[in-house]
């Protein structure tokens, strides 16, 4: 969220920034409640010090034996008035509550202004594949090969899910501890299993809730989301935590499946792997101190590219428009595959820097110490990338890894994780 001081003394730059990500958002509202919040509480304490005050005066008059009671009458009135405007600030500070969680991330000045029109490519790697051949789509190549099985996982789940078998499944795995593995022992990340199931309170603090609460798969009786991802669980490690400087920077992977309802989205465009409600990930997150978080993201942005390279799989980096990044993001870079049997790039990966954001919301501060050797309290930032997320890669594999005669070879750095085999053939 962001520091309602800092919307107070910046109102005309947060209209600018709402403006430019597409919100329809009354900050003019927002501030009015906000006033009336300090108004309501200043009349409440200038009661309370009356109330204390004459506190003081009865003790005093009935310690000389003086009779209290019009003092006492006049301070029961203000006793009531004061229950009221408690009340009334309890309903304002809701209130202003509320719509600050509404209230979107400052997107940073470097990126382009606009809808996802004005996305920006920032970089190319690798050469799209030539075949020689019309080649198959990945639902083709899965049946082929019997790898995947999407009417075994609508028989035991319903559309949007995916059933991996046999050599599909040791590819989703391999996947996993491939990039586990590059991140922890190569980049520097401390591996986390993080529970799939989190509360109310976690989702708030990242940003999901309450913005995308529709979109999120929720246990009725226990109030308790299935993660949209893992930067939900590993970035509430440190909720309510105050580090120490020393400690920073922080760096966290996770493997952990992702539950999306993505309402609304249906059509021949989401058939296969491209948009399904479970897919495996891993994520990166990252706490670092405020000056460094950009430098961090393009670092992240590099541990997420690495993971590419090593597969030799074609992709470009796209850096989103102020009416394309997410709700918390003050900046993000999308990875997007290229795969030859759909002729298209997929997203594979969105690495963003949430700056404040989500520490302020989650409460997550380190101890900075000052040039005069005084201790602060500071907050955080935040960052998170996909180190990537295996559904799409998957589809990436398998259509520009293919041979004409439908069998899928191996990328070279993944055969080590798979025993040596080289290729998927048909059965």
């Amino acid at each position: 969220m962001l520091d309602i001081k800092f919307i107070r003394d910046n109102k005309e730059l947060v209209k600018e920034a709402i403006k430019n990500r597409g919100v329809k958002l009354d900050i003019d509202e927002f501030l009015r409640l906000d006033e009336e919040k300090r108004r309501l509480l200043s009349e409440a304490e200038e009661l309370k010090h009356q109330r204390n005050n004459a506190n003081d005066e009865i003790t005093a008059l009935m310690k000389e034996k003086k009779n209290p009671k019009t003092l006492i009458d006049k301070m029961k009135v203000v006793s009531q008035k004061i229950s009221v405007l408690d009340e009334k600030v309890e309903e304002v500070y809701k209130k202003v509550a509320n719509f600050t969680y509404l209230i979107p991330n400052i997107p940073d000045k470097s990126i382009p202004v606009g809808g996802p029109e004005a996305n920006k490519i920032v970089k190319s790697w690798g050469e799209t594949p030539k075949l020689g051949f019309k080649p198959r789509t990945h639902l083709e190549l899965s049946e082929l090969l019997g790898i995947i099985s999407f009417g075994v996982s609508a028989k035991i789940s319903g559309h949007g899910f995916a059933c991996f078998l046999g050599a599909g499944a040791r590819l989703e795995r391999a996947l996993i501890n491939f990039m586990l593995d590059l991140h922890t022992k190569k980049h520097g990340y401390k591996e986390v299993f993080p529970p799939f199931l989190v509360n109310r309170m976690s989702m708030t603090a990242t940003g999901q809730l309450p913005k995308l609460e529709e979109d999120m798969y929720r246990l009725k009786d226990d109030d308790l989301f299935l993660i949209p991802t893992a930067e939900v669980p590993v970035t509430n490690i440190h909720r309510g935590d105050l580090l120490e400087e020393s400690r920073l920077p922080i760096y966290y992977t996770a493997y952990t499946a992702c539950f999306r309802r993505e309402a609304g989205s249906y059509g021949k465009e989401t058939r296969g792997l491209v948009r399904i409600h479970q897919f495996d990930k891993v994520e990166l997150v990252k706490f670092v101190k405020p000056q460094d978080s950009y430098d961090e993201l393009e670092k992240l942005l590099k541990d997420a590219e690495d993971v590419l390279q090593l597969l030799e799989l074609p992709y470009r980096v796209v850096m989103l428009s102020t009416g394309d990044i997410s709700f918390a993001a003050a900046k993000c870079y999308d990875i997007e595959l290229y795969a030859a049997g759909a002729g298209a790039y997929l997203e594979v990966s969105s690495c963003s820097n949430f700056t404040d954001f989500q520490a302020r919301r989650a409460n997550i501060r380190f101890k900075r110490t000052t040039s005069d050797g005084r201790r602060e309290a500071e907050y955080v930032h935040t960052l998170n990338g996909s180190g990537v997320a295996l559904a799409r890669l998957v589809v990436a594999i398998l259509e520009n890894y293919q041979n004409k005669d439908g069998s899928v070879m191996i990328p070279k750095a993944l055969r080590p994780f798979m025993d040596g085999l080289d290729a998927i053939k048909p059965q």
